[in-house]
């Protein structure tokens, strides 16, 4: 079996346009452009390079957006102050905190700052809340990037058996948490592994659909997948590579080779969830900014 290779930079472009038009009409008929504010504290490079990449989205579908570049230094009483400015600026509709945050900071101290209303990455436990209840305000992004690469590829996980690796805040329990709400793009029959699952393959193996957010290079290999599976790659791992200019290549937590052979369908690494998560922000952004108009 060749695996269909799920191209999320396809489906992002085109997720990416809709939020574009999406904008252009709040700006004709109401007069509104959506705005976002971004917190990057440090310089991380690949926090770097995540902001970039979504200023530049913003920047395409018009939305208004600014960066506030902290030093790494910064203390918890700064960030929160800055925050609580941010809450109240009309300007933005949308605050995105770019994790991780420096040791000295809580960042579940930060998170509780943010207006849930301008909380677009659906990290606030009010947001998560009301995703856990099956009304949600914002999905948060990856999550959302995941079930849109599924459902724009025709893989509805409705009634499929969907296990997810990882349990973290910002993918693995959100994504199980939606796929098992009884609506459209979801309605799945649920499986969370963790590093306290035992015979970890004998559930991967059971899976229609597999989503993977382990944070380690090629964890899911052939013999822990069947035949025919669906496979969403959330993993990004930096793999050193001598050969390559830069010294590294980018893996994710599947190993791709050989697991696309008994695949049905797989997202790469890179090009696969990771132009979705950027897409899914400009859809929140602007959703946002719908919502002020009736707030």
């Amino acid at each position: 079996m060749s695996a269909i290779i799920i191209d999320g930079l396809k489906i992002s472009q085109e997720i990416r346009s809709e939020a574009a038009e999406d904008v252009r009409e709040l700006q004709i008929k109401n007069g509104i452009t959506p705005g976002l504010a971004v917190l990057l504290v440090g310089d991380d490079p690949a926090s770097a390079v995540y902001v970039r990449n979504k200023e530049r989205a913003c920047n395409e579908a018009g939305i208004y957006t600014e960066t506030f570049r902290l030093d790494e230094s910064i203390s918890q009483e700064k960030i929160v102050a800055l925050v609580q400015h941010l809450n109240s600026d009309e300007r933005f509709h949308g605050i995105l905190i770019q994790l991780p945050l420096p040791p000295q900071v809580d960042e579940r101290a930060v998170i509780l700052t943010m207006d849930p209303a301008k909380d677009v990455d659906g990290l606030h436990p009010a947001n998560l809340g009301w995703l856990l209840e099956g009304n949600p305000i914002f999905v948060p992004c990856t999550p959302g990037g995941v079930q849109q690469l599924l459902m724009r590829t025709g893989f509805d996980p409705s009634g499929k058996h969907l296990v997810v690796c990882g349990r973290s805040a910002i993918v693995g329990k959100p994504v199980a948490v939606m796929m098992l709400q009884k609506m459209h793009g979801a309605n799945a029959t649920v499986t969370v592994c963790h590093t306290g699952t035992k015979n970890l393959s004998d559930i991967t193996r059971s899976a229609d659909i597999l989503v993977v957010a382990m944070g380690r290079a090629n964890s899911i290999t052939a013999d822990m997948v069947k035949d025919g599976v669906v496979v969403i790659d959330v993993g990004i791992n930096r793999v050193p590579d001598a050969s390559r200019k830069r010294g590294y290549r980018m893996e994710g937590d599947v190993e791709f080779q050989s697991v696309s052979e008994k695949a049905a369908a797989i997202t790469p690494v890179p090009g696969g969830v990771g132009p979705m998560t950027v897409a899914m922000l400009l859809v929140n952004t602007v959703k946002a900014a719908k919502n002020s108009m009736s707030s």
